[in-house]
């Protein structure tokens, strides 16, 4: 799945300092509603499938089946794009290495999470490398919850990806140039993306690159159908 690579949303780390979030970090996709974030981070998702690496997607909004048909439907996609034709055994490397986990209804917390882990490594041999966070609502969440998902990614040494709402009303940043809803939270991430679209095309932008200082041309343009990476 080499091909992949080059056309996955991660393609904008290629000139970052690590050229990855790294395990024990936490990174995250900021958009506005409808954007695109769900599909950026189930692409990530599939860069890490795709090396055989073991990922748990969290949903805060949807239950599995659904997130489920999101993959399936991607996957699809990908299949046509990359001419995929082991499909069924690169869908069975997929099955194997992803669980999905919904807290719905406002059932998400730190320890019934640090809980469902354990149980994946201690029950089932499942000690995940990546865990995707789809759905938590920065602007009503405290600070003190992701200090905690920070403390989980070094403790289980995982990489934390995570999707942040922006609205378009709210232009609220902070001397580095990070807008609301991470303004205030930024030291706690490793990588911060921002997802856009202008009448010229849908665009990435890595706005914070680990410690680095001074990103420049940090952009990439993104299909807007497919959400990757345009050659």
């Amino acid at each position: 799945m080499k091909d992949f690579f080059k056309v996955s949303p991660l393609k904008i780390l290629e000139g970052s300092t690590y050229q990855e979030l790294g395990k024990g970090n936490l990174g995250v996709f900021m958009a506005r509603a409808g954007l695109g974030k769900t599909s950026c981070l189930i692409n990530i998702a599939f860069d890490k499938l795709f090396r055989e690496e073991k990922l748990v997607h969290i949903s805060l909004k949807d239950i599995p089946e659904k997130v489920t048909s999101y993959y399936n439907v991607i996957f699809s996609d990908l299949v046509k794009v990359l001419n995929i034709e082991d499909e069924h055994e690169v869908r069975a490397v997929i099955d194997k290495n992803r669980i999905i986990l919904a807290y719905l209804k406002e059932s998400f917390d730190l320890t019934r999470l640090r809980g469902n882990l354990n149980n994946l490594v201690k029950e089932i041999d499942f000690a995940p490398d990546t865990l995707i966070i789809d759905g938590l609502d920065f602007a009503e969440t405290r600070r003190e919850l992701f200090e905690g998902l920070m403390r989980i990614a070094q403790e289980f040494q995982v990489e934390v990806w995570l999707s942040a709402l922006t609205h378009r009303h709210i232009t609220e940043a902070n001397e580095r140039g990070i807008p609301f809803p991470c303004n205030n939270l930024d030291d706690l991430f490793s990588l911060i993306i921002q997802l856009s679209s202008s009448p010229s095309g849908v665009f990435l932008e890595l706005l914070k690159d680990h410690d680095r200082k001074g990103i420049s041309d940090a952009v990439i343009r993104l299909d807007p159908n497919t959400f990757l990476a345009m050659e």
